[in-house]
């Protein structure tokens, strides 16, 4: 069974309905599908041009991800938590890529070695090899 490069797997996951689908559902089964979400409502958040629309988003994106005991509450350090604080002040379309890049590490260095070796990724292997054939 070949395995996807963990650089492709992520462009993947980020960009193909396909292997989104999948992963995010893995990662729901985990608990711990906050991490691509948070990914995705950031890829979002940087699309924004309203000033106005960005500091509402900013706001609900720290109070849903970011913040201390927030509902979705992502694995970031304390250092990055605070600068994120600050930042949402006035946010600009960076302010929350540090946490982003934190997110997108531990997936590929934790989820993604899981994935493959998950239920739902043999399934995908088993669809995608059957609809080549």
């Amino acid at each position: 069974m070949r395995h996807i490069s963990l650089p492709l797997f992520l462009w993947l996951v980020l960009h193909d309905v396909v292997t989104l689908l999948p992963i995010h559902a893995f990662l729901k089964s985990e608990f711990s599908d906050e991490n691509i979400e948070f990914w995705m409502v950031c890829e979002d958040y940087k699309k924004i041009r309203s000033s106005f629309r960005m500091s509402s988003r900013a706001k609900k994106i720290f109070k849903c991800y970011i913040q201390a005991e927030a509902t979705r509450e992502i694995n970031i350090d304390h250092k990055t938590r605070d600068l994120i604080r600050r930042n949402v002040a006035a946010p600009t379309r960076e302010c929350f890529n540090d946490a982003q890049r934190i997110v997108y590490n531990l997936m590929e260095k934790d989820s993604y070695p899981r994935f493959l070796r998950s239920d739902i990724y043999r399934s995908l292997l088993d669809s995608t090899s059957k609809s080549m054939m």
